[in-house]
């Protein structure tokens, strides 16, 4: 990350000038400046003196007439999912500048970097390389604050090291020798954040896949451009194994199909009669909408590819293993059809969720979702375990929804349970949320025998209920949770998937519900503001409707309702935000009832018994 490419670079300049710049500007370089026409490359010795140089002299010093252009060298072929933002205006709030960089796509990490300027410094990862050069076309030289903003690629040294793409380069795709640690475009791709292929193989069939010594397997992947992991210790016993394939889809395919072509040969060979189909896994939370409403994408799959395809049950599901057997029985190109599109449509449902979630992800304060165990998390690079495999507490038969599987290097958020949803003694408060499904979803929430609800109580560590209806043709039902913020969180994220996984909303329709909470009705001023101002706060941070209903008449707890609309991620956020403000009010009581109880000198009138 010390390589410099210096643009903007006058005919007329030379190695000379700029060792001039760089010596009046004190900024050190550990080789010669190599100047071509309208170009120049430098190396620094640390990532400090090439930061100083980007700060101090791109766009600000002039050479020849020319200002310079300086930034991090990374050549075309080899620029990776990862940016550097420059220029940042320094009071500019992070939920700002996230959602600026959400609208180019899903951001894995957004970290600050430590520089002497004024304007801030960020590293941003996006969990594409067309995202980032979305965000690089969109971003660079634009307008912040009066601030105009400087983006450039850095090297990925998280990548696997590649060697160099065969063939010449030209103009300003030639910068450099290849860096190790980028990832090269004309080469082998890097391991993709994108969703892996996972299948599921006959335990006989392993050793013909990976060959003698590993020779099989190594061609493979070769040939795919693909990462491919046998999970051959898992499962002992097993009468199948399951194998990740980490590539692009195309990737996938080919390294899918090859597998097979092995197996059928290997099944010729040692006599196997019976059928071998294609098996792939997949998580629960995208089966829905795989099959869609009245199970026509599945059936149009099959009659276009003219395979049979059939879906484990739900019951197969168990608490470790969140995941669905798609088989698939066809000639092996027929197979292989089938694969690319069942793939295709698993791939824009992680898409969509990954959308969602990005849209608001960042601004709810800190939560760790790995940590609840709501979501699949196959970050690349992991282990030869099931790495899709939700931590244990999730259970199977439920859906996820607006979040981030297969994925796993989330932005993230700290933890949830931040003071503002802590009870005074420590503990988290235990909250009442009523929530409004439509009427028809209450058999799927509730599934067969009571079995769905009694699991997504238990997963949740929260009480779970549903009202009985207001009259014969009400169109909602009010589902009413009782638990912690946390398993609020996790009881009302379940709610929304199996509502979206039911196809109760459209394939590319928002699920979006109202939830009730109950506040006091001396703190209900509070949630509004004055002259409604941090009500209209609240709905602007978090993209929900929220609305206090004027006269309301309050109940035998003297409690009103505050009403929240909106998709997950935006009500989960209200809610916390309005908690925040009711933890606030509690406190300040607290302290007002120990300033009273404190004792003073002489005599002292007992104080009036609060109605």
């Amino acid at each position: 990350m010390n390589k410099l490419y210096i643009g903007n670079v006058s005919a007329e300049a030379s190695e000379e000038d700029f060792e001039t710049i760089f010596e009046q500007w004190k900024i050190p370089h550990s080789g010669p400046f190599l100047v071509k026409t309208g170009y120049a490359f430098v190396d620094c010795p640390d990532e400090k003196a090439a930061m100083k140089a980007i700060d101090v002299l791109s766009g600000k010093v002039e050479l020849h007439g020319k200002v310079l252009e300086v930034e991090h060298s990374v050549p075309k072929r080899q620029r990776s999912c990862k940016l550097q933002i420059r220029n940042i205006p320094p009071h500019m709030q992070w939920e700002v500048l996230d959602g600026m960089l959400a609208q180019y796509g899903a951001v894995q990490s957004c970290e600050q970097v430590n520089t002497d300027t004024e304007t801030a410094v960020v590293n941003v990862r996006y969990a594409t390389k067309d995202q980032a050069r979305l965000a690089m076309e969109k971003l660079n030289g634009s307008m912040m604050e009066n601030s105009t903003l400087k983006v450039s690629y850095i090297p990925d040294e998280t990548a696997t090291p590649e060697g160099p793409p065969a063939g010449g380069r030209r103009g300003f795709n030639a910068r450099g020798p290849p860096r190790s640690g980028s990832p090269g475009l004309g080469a082998r791709p890097k391991v993709q954040s994108d969703i892996p292929l996972r299948m599921l193989v006959p335990t006989q069939f392993v050793g013909a896949i990976i060959g003698k010594e590993g020779a099989t397997i190594r061609n493979i992947t070769k040939q795919t451009h693909s990462k491919i992991d046998i999970h051959r210790k898992e499962n002992a016993g097993a009468a199948e194994k399951p194998i990740t394939i980490h590539s692009t889809p195309d990737g996938c395919s080919n390294a899918c199909k090859t597998i097979m072509d092995i197996m059928q040969k290997e099944a010729l060979d040692t006599k196997f009669t019976e059928e071998i189909p294609l098996k792939i896994l997949a998580h629960n939370s995208f089966v829905g909408r795989l099959i869609g409403k009245e199970g026509r994408n599945l059936k149009k799959i099959e009659q276009e590819t003219g395979t049979k395809i059939t879906i484990s049950p739900l019951q197969d599901l168990t608490l470790y293993n969140p995941e669905r057997t798609i088989t698939v029985k066809g000639s092996i190109e027929a197979c292989a059809k089938a694969e690319e599109e069942v793939m295709k449509k698993i791939r824009e449902s992680y898409e969509s969720d990954m959308a969602a979630m990005n849209l608001q992800s960042n601004l709810i304060p800190g939560l760790n979702l790995n940590a609840l165990g709501l979501f699949p998390t196959t970050a690349p690079g992991m282990g030869p375990s099931m790495s899709s495999i939700t931590p244990p507490g999730a259970h199977g038969g439920s859906s996820s929804f607006g979040c981030s599987p297969y994925g796993g290097e989330g932005p993230f958020w700290a933890p949830m349970l931040s003071a503002s949803s802590q009870s005074l003694a420590g503990h988290p408060e235990s909250e009442t949320v009523h929530l409004f499904i439509p009427a028809l979803a209450v058999g799927a929430i509730i599934g067969k025998q009571g079995q769905h609800i009694k699991q997504l109580s238990h997963f949740a560590g929260a009480s779970i209920k549903i009202a009985p209806a207001e009259g014969m043709d009400a169109k909602q039902r009010m589902v009413i949770i009782v638990g912690p913020p946390e398993a609020q969180f996790k009881a009302q994220c379940r709610i929304f998937g199996k509502l979206k996984e039911e196809n109760f909303f459209g394939p590319k329709e928002e699920v979006k519900l109202e939830a009730h909470i109950k506040v006091p009705a001396f703190a209900a001023g509070r949630v509004i503001g004055k002259g409604g101002k941090t009500v209209n706060e609240l709905q602007n941070l978090t993209c929900a409707e929220v609305v206090v209903p004027r006269d309301q008449t309050p109940d035998e707890n003297d409690q009103v309702i505050v009403k929240i609309s909106g998709h997950f991620f935006a009500c989960q956020l209200a809610q916390r935000k309005i908690q925040e403000i009711l933890a606030q009010v509690r406190r300040q009581q607290q302290q007002q009832q120990q300033q009273q109880l404190k004792p003073t000198s002489g005599p002292q009138a007992p104080m009036p018994r609060r109605k």
